[in-house]
């Protein structure tokens, strides 16, 4: 009975953990996007994001890793031969490279709040995608544990990077052809409104 508690514990951590992660990086992309905005709004705009981020940080995100964590810890005590299974270090390698994103994405967070961060919306885009294949393959590896066919996977896992690339870059190429249409439109305007 105690392992079931524990699984479900853990399950509903990690569904908190990523969504925390998800919003994050999101979070950072409008944080980023707020200096392309003119002045009182740009301003106005970090300072809310900051508050957003240090709020999703500490009080959803950090406990969702830490009951993930904790409940796996319970879990495998429950099992502890599961130790020896060559599938459960791959999964805990890539569990503790989601711990290592998690804390890279506390350095991001303060360096926007300093200031300090170079990074564009764009940039912020692709790394929100990291935790999307770290997902994929975590998931894969419980559930099909040392039944998973590595080759279709690996191959499944390298066209799903692809096709996110693709579709980043798909969609900045979107969103610079709708700025230069506004800037073109309002600059119409201008022209409109001096001939008058």
């Amino acid at each position: 009975m105690a392992y079931l508690w524990f699984k479900a514990f853990h399950l509903i951590g990690v569904v908190v953990w990523f969504a925390g992660l998800f919003y994050l990086v999101r979070l950072f992309v409008y944080h980023a996007e707020a200096s392309e905005k003119p002045e009182p709004a740009q301003s106005i705009l970090k300072e809310q994001y900051e508050i957003m981020e240090k709020r999703l940080y500490h009080i959803i995100t950090t406990p969702g890793m830490i009951v993930t964590v904790a409940m796996a810890i319970a879990l495998i005590s429950t099992e502890p031969e599961i130790l020896k299974s060559g599938w459960l270090h791959i999964k805990l390698g890539f569990v503790l490279l989601l711990i290592g994103y998690h804390h890279y994405c506390k350095r991001l967070m303060k360096k926007l709040a300093a200031g300090e961060c170079q990074w564009t919306g764009q940039q912020f885009r692709a790394l929100n995608e990291a935790p999307t294949v770290l997902l994929v393959a975590i998931v894969l590896l419980a559930v099909f544990k040392g039944s998973l066919p590595f080759n279709l996977t690996t191959f499944g896992i390298l066209g799903m990077i692809v096709a996110m690339a693709a579709a980043i870059q798909l969609y900045a190429k979107k969103r610079r052809r709708d700025r230069e249409k506004m800037e073109q439109a309002s600059g119409q305007g201008e022209v409109l409104s001096g001939a008058q």
